[in-house]
């Protein structure tokens, strides 16, 4: 006989089935109620483990914060770290910056350029020209990537 590791309330056991059939729904959050579900059902750490492609240790560490806070172990706590100081509409008026012509007297724009142009422009009060770098960097446009690879040249 299988060593059941949690048993889920009907409440909780009906929640997770509803959220698995969520299609916006995290990977994370995803692989978590499954292996709740599956834990529930009797299965042990190392099949769900392989079922939902993680290492047993993982699934431990899920049953374990499922008997400490319940369903709150579906989602994680908040990281330490600095706060992002450039929010999403500023990167975007940074990235269509990078896009437009570079001023008169350049072939194109330069990471130091493109900062110094975005406080000018006052895009954002302050920026380096490694924090343009990040910026264009997670930027999916084949044309900004290209550049990058030029200007950090």
């Amino acid at each position: 006989m299988k060593k059941e590791h949690i048993t889920l309330s009907d409440a909780h056991r009906t929640y997770l089935q509803s959220l698995k059939k969520q299609s916006d729904l995290p990977v994370k959050t995803y692989k978590r109620a499954l292996g709740l579900l599956e834990l529930d059902q009797g299965r042990s750490f190392t099949e769900v483990a392989q079922m939902v492609g993680v290492v047993s240790q993982t699934v431990s560490t899920w049953a374990k914060k499922y008997k400490e806070a319940g369903l709150d172990c579906l989602t994680d706590k908040p990281r330490p770290g600095r706060p992002t100081v450039i929010d999403g509409l500023q990167r975007a008026k940074i990235t269509a910056l990078a896009c437009s012509d570079p001023p008169e007297g350049y072939e194109r724009w330069s990471l130091r350029l493109l900062a110094d142009k975005a406080v000018e422009l006052e895009l954002v009060e302050t920026i380096s020209y490694g924090e343009v770098r990040l910026i264009l960097k997670k930027t999916n446009s084949s044309r900004i990537s290209n550049d990058i690879g030029a200007l950090a040249k």
